[in-house]
C-alpha cells in the first residue's frame, strides 16, 4: 500500500502569513452570514440559558432555605452569592448584554470540563450517566451560545438584502 505524500507547506513567516490570510478569509465569510439580533429577538438558546440560570438560582435558594450544607464549602453565604450571580446573569441575558452571555458561557465551559473530569472517578453506572448528562448538556448549550454571541456583535448592515 503506497502512501500519498502531502505537499509540504513552506516554512517560515510566508507560510504562516498565507495560513492566517486563509483563516481570516473563512472568518470573514462566516461573519458575513451572521444576521444581527432583532430589537426584541431572543433566540431559543438564549432563552434556554436564561431558564437554566433561573433554575440554578432557585435550586440554590431552596437548598439554602432548607439548610443544606455542602461539605468543604466553609460558610453557607457562598450559596447566596451564587444565587445573586445567577440572577444577575439571567437579568443580563434577558437584556441581551454580551457580558452576561459570555460569563454564562464561561460557567458552562467550566461545568463541561468539571463533569468530564469527574468521569475519571465515576464508580458506578449512575455516576457515569449523571456526569455524561451534565457534560453533554452544558457543552451543547455552550456551543449554541457561541452563535448567539456572534449575532450580538454582528454589525448592522443597511442594504437591499438586509435592513435592520
Amino acid at each position: 500500500m503506497a502512501r500519498r505524500r502531502r505537499k509540504a507547506r513552506p516554512a517560515g513567516p510566508d507560510g504562516m502569513r498565507r495560513g492566517y490570510a486563509r483563516s481570516e478569509e473563512r472568518n470573514e465569510a462566516l461573519r458575513a452570514t451572521l444576521v444581527p439580533l432583532g430589537p426584541d429577538e431572543r433566540p431559543p438558546a438564549l432563552r434556554v440559558a436564561i431558564g437554566v440560570a433561573l433554575a440554578l438560582a432557585l435550586a440554590n435558594l431552596v437548598a439554602f432555605v432548607l439548610g443544606a450544607d455542602v461539605p468543604g464549602s466553609g460558610s453557607r453565604t457562598g450559596g447566596l452569592l451564587f444565587v445573586a450571580v445567577m440572577l444577575v446573569a439571567a437579568w443580563g441575558m434577558w437584556q441581551r448584554r454580551y457580558w452576561a452571555v459570555l460569563g454564562f458561557a464561561a460557567l458552562l465551559a467550566l461545568i463541561t470540563v468539571a463533569f468530564s473530569l469527574l468521569l475519571l472517578i465515576a464508580s458506578n453506572v449512575l455516576a457515569v450517566v449523571v456526569c455524561l448528562a451534565f457534560a453533554i448538556a452544558a457543552g451543547w448549550l455552550f456551543w449554541k451560545l457561541i452563535r448567539v454571541m456572534g449575532r450580538m456583535q454582528a454589525p448592522r448592515r443597511m442594504g437591499p438584502e438586509r435592513v435592520s
